[in-house]
């Protein structure tokens, strides 16, 4: 071994030491392991994929999945079997415990489509267990019957210990693989195909089969909103959102109707439970009624908003998760990673051959009943048997009916085999003496039918295989609609819901920041994951994570909450550029910084100090009084200045001269009000969400103080602020900008009078809630319209032998006076009616509302200096306001 005293480098992985092999020096046993550690984890990995994991494409079954479905089948008397009794059945063919089968088991029970079960099989939805196996039983479904087994048509493989035979796969004429879904981790690989619903599925094997395009969306047992517009076809690199459905009961009561797949009631009440320990929401119990259906009762304290609690409950909780799929299967005894739609071709593909198995095997049974059927007339007919009476020998007797057969046999559809002629022998007495022709002769008919309609069935094979899965979808799809509502989301930003579960301090003097400083001046509420601005007197700024004590920098001026991408936040700022230099005056916005990175305001001169400074969140513009020094032959000392003759640019912008003196002090002479334009908003109807954005329904143009007007089916109408967090729910029919003066018409059924009643009103107050239809239980609103002069059309039923009373048009102005929101209103008609139609409004001029001046947000860093009073200089020059004796402000 050793040469020279040094090892002699051989290469032992390219030869390998056999177990037990000695060297010839040290007589020492080296077992080499690299070969067999290759073998040996290759062979591993191969099992599991292939014998655990993984579902084949064939059937859509893991092996334990197949051996279950194939023992089912053998115990199958129609009656319940224990399931304990049916998995120890199945340990016959499956090498492994008993647990892992029940398991496995319960899992194909709970999807409810091929085991028809009884007892406590578990609950999906709470996440109980079932109960033992020895409590619960099962037996196939009738879907499985019909579309799992063929016998005739499956290949048979012997058990791992060879005393049984199982299927190799089962002959699904389904695309069983996508309805119920599969999950498994291998060795190196892992799958997850995501279940579909049953009636889409064969919809899609239709449109396949037609040669159309067809899309799959995955369908899940716990129902939940979806948004799959990164599906992916369920390949790598997809993705889906789920949710919970979520509603508002009452202002303090939320309700979770359905829950998202891979979650239960018990999971998603502890992660609500934590969101609420650590701050993120606040709710003031829960209520867990979950039975055959989730209901699960959200109470929240009084001054918390519905909307903003269920944003809250899809950012921080498990009402919201990302589901990943990714498609593998085997196929040929290899993983295989192919998408959703091309599954679905392979299976549909593979149910057609099966069809088309089952058919040439059924035709070859009809022809053979025929072609015995035929031999069998003919034999009794034409009294054949009757030659058989001389004959000694078994030779003889075959020979004589065989001789007697034959001028009778040209029809037939192949030559009579010495097994025919057996059979002939085999038919006894007691039918020859009761045969009837006519019978007979019906019996062939029939079998030349069913031959006929085989046949026809083989040539027009596609169709067949159509009215296969329609008549699938008629039999069995009753009851399996769609319970996943697919939606697109809109993305939830953390920091706008979560709730300001601390307190925020400063203490401006040294400088410091953060939630600990108790002892100091309180700022504002905010959440642990807010991020905060702060302002220092030199003119610098930074923007940081909320902490429990952070230093800024010394002569802190203001601070508060940082909204990223906010465009309205308006900076007001008059400072002096370094020692010595000019005041300048800037309007400016802050959308988006670094974090923890120090920005500097001012025209970045040492020494720059700030003189006055505001933060206005809808770009209010003051007005301020400059006040100078008394320095030199100055003739003003005091004017006024309005930020609202400032433009609005960018962070980076000098700003415009105010003076070159030195100042004494800045005053607020006047507060201001916005000079922003006022806001589009939009109603997006697929996410059902307010925007600013352009999508959906232009609602129109909001300032500060405008509201909403929202009316509900149930007859209740509220004005609300419109926030990009507002949740609207599917029963609202109006929504639009409210207008104080702009009287609603609401013709509703009374419940108490039984008479439909019609009434004006306006909405008298903002920011509240109004029932405007009585409270009786029986009453409901009919229509309603926001038009100022609206017209209704009633429309009579027709009565037994009689003309229909010609329809009656109502102008509703005319016909009730506006009276207040809780008024009974006046009774439309005492007559029945058929239906009540609005029509088209009568003209009305809205009366002009005069419109404040607007002034623009200018985006650009690098906008062009501009001025609202020309000097009568050089650009960029003029005289100071201080040697001005009419006072006149040049701004640059």
């Amino acid at each position: 071994m050793e040469e020279n005293g040094e090892l002699n480098e051989t290469n032992y992985e390219d030869q390998p030491i056999e177990e037990g092999s000695v060297t010839d020096d040290s007589q020492d046993a080296l077992t080499k392991v690299t070969g067999m550690y290759k073998d040996w984890f290759l062979d591993y990995a191969s099992y599991v994929i292939l014998e655990r994991a993984v579902p084949a494409i064939e059937d859509g079954f893991k092996p334990v999945q197949r051996r279950i479905l194939h023992s089912l089948k053998e115990l199958d008397d129609g009656r319940y079997n224990k399931v304990a009794n049916v998995v120890g059945h199945t340990m016959q063919y499956h090498p492994h415990g008993d647990a892992s089968i029940a398991d496995a088991m319960v899992q194909i029970g709970q999807k409810d489509l091929l085991i028809d079960t009884q007892g406590n099989w578990g609950n999906i939805l709470t996440g109980d267990r079932a109960a033992a196996s020895r409590y619960i039983e099962a037996r196939l479904s009738k879907f499985a019957l019909e579309v799992v087994f063929s016998p005739k048509i499956t290949e048979w493989q012997l058990s791992y210990d060879g005393r049984k035979k199982e299927p190799v796969n089962l002959p699904v004429k389904f695309p069983l693989l996508l309805a119920q879904g599969a999950e498994g981790i291998a060795v190196g690989l892992s799958t997850k195909v995501l279940p579909h619903n049953f009636k889409e599925l064969i919809d899609a094997s239709i449109k396949h089969l037609k040669g159309q395009r067809f899309k799959l969306f995955p369908d899940f047992p716990t129902a939940g909103i979806i948004d799959v517009s990164n599906y992916n076809d369920g390949m790598r690199g997809g993705k889906i959102r789920v949710r919970a459905k979520i509603s508002q009961k009452d202002k303090n009561t939320l309700v979770i109707s359905e829950i998202p797949f891979g979650t239960n009631t018990s999971s998603l009440i502890d992660s609500i439970l934590k969101a609420n320990d650590k701050g993120k929401i606040k709710i003031k119990k829960i209520e867990d009624n979950t039975a055959a259906e989730v209901e699960i009762l959200v109470h929240l304290p009084g001054g918390i908003s519905p909307d903003k609690t269920i944003d809250a409950l899809y950012a921080f909780t498990s009402c919201e998760s990302s589901i990943s799929p990714l498609s593998c299967i085997i196929e040929d005894n290899k993983p295989l990673f192919i998408g959703v739609s091309e599954m679905l071709r392979q299976s549909t593909d593979l149910t057609v051959d099966l069809l088309k198995a089952e058919l040439k095997i059924q035709l070859s049974e009809l022809e053979e009943q025929w072609h015995f059927a035929s031999l069998e007339r003919i034999f009794i007919e034409n009294r054949i048997y009757r030659d058989i009476e001389e004959e000694e020998t078994w030779e003889g007797v075959i020979s004589a009916i065989d001789k007697g057969l034959k001028p009778h046999t040209k029809h037939l559809k192949r030559a009579v085999t010495e097994e025919d002629i057996v059979r002939l022998t085999e038919i006894r007495i007691k039918r020859i003496s009761k045969f009837d022709i006519d019978k007979a002769q019906q019996h062939l008919d029939s079998l030349e039918q069913k031959i006929a309609e085989v046949k026809d069935h083989l040539e027009h094979l596609i169709e067949f295989a159509i009215d296969y899965f329609k008549n699938l979808k008629t039999k069995y799809g009753k009851g399996r609609e769609r319970k996943s509502e697919i939606r697109i989301f809109d993305d939830i930003e953390a920091t706008k819901v979560v709730i300001r579960n601390t307190k925020l301090y400063v203490n401006r003097e040294e400088g410091f920041v953060g939630t600990s400083l108790r002892r100091d001046e309180y700022v504002t509420d905010c959440s642990d994951i807010d991020d905060i601005i702060v302002f220092t007197k030199d003119g610098k700024a930074m923007v940081t994570k909320v902490d429990a004590k952070t230093f800024v920098g010394k002569n802190i001026i203001h601070v508060a909450v940082f909204k990223k991408k906010d465009k309205r936040t308006t900076y007001n700022m008059i400072y002096k550029d370094g020692r010595g230099g000019a005041t300048y005056i800037k309007r400016f916005n802050i959308t988006s910084v670094t974090r923890d990175r120090l920005y500097d305001f001012t025209a970045g001169k040492p020494n720059s100090l700030v003189y006055y400074f505001s933060a206005n969140p809808n770009g209010e513009a003051e007005v301020v009084t400059i006040n100078l020094r008394q320095v030199g032959s100055i003739k003003k000392l005091k004017w006024d200045i309005d930020f609202a003759d400032v433009l609005i640019k960018g962070r980076a912008s000098k700003g415009n001269i105010v003076t070159k003196y030195s100042v004494k002090r800045i005053e607020l002479k006047e507060k201001g009000v916005s000079t922003l334009k006022p806001r589009k908003i939009w109603f997006d109807d697929v996410v059902r969400r307010l925007n600013v954005d352009g999508r959906g329904e232009l609602l129109g143009e909001f300032r500060g103080d405008d509201l909403l007007l929202v009316v509900d089916q149930k007859g209740v109408a509220k004005t609300i602020i419109p926030t990009m967090t507002s949740r609207f729910d599917d029963n609202m029919i109006v929504l639009e900008k409210w207008n104080p003066k702009k009287p609603l018409s609401a013709i509703y059924w009374e419940g108490s009078k039984e008479r439909f009643y019609v009434k004006r009103f306006l909405i008298e107050q903002g920011n509240r809630e109004d029932l405007f239809i009585s409270e009786h239980p029986k009453s409901y609103l009919e229509l309603v319209s926001t038009d100022w002069r609206p017209v209704v059309e009633l429309e009579y039923p027709k009565p037994r032998g009689k003309e229909a009373k010609p329809n009656l048009t109502i102008d509703i102005e005319d016909f009730i006076a506006i009276k207040g929101i809780k008024a009974l209103g006046n009774q439309l008609t005492s007559e029945k009616v058929k239906n009540i139609n609005i029509l088209d409004p009568l003209p009305y001029e809205e009366p002009e509302v005069q419109e404040a001046n607007e002034i623009e947000v200018v985006d650009e860093e690098d906008v062009s200096i501009e001025t609202t009073k020309a000097p009568k200089g050089k650009a960029g020059k003029a005289d100071d306001p201080a040697n001005d004796e009419e006072g006149q402000i040049t701004l640059f």
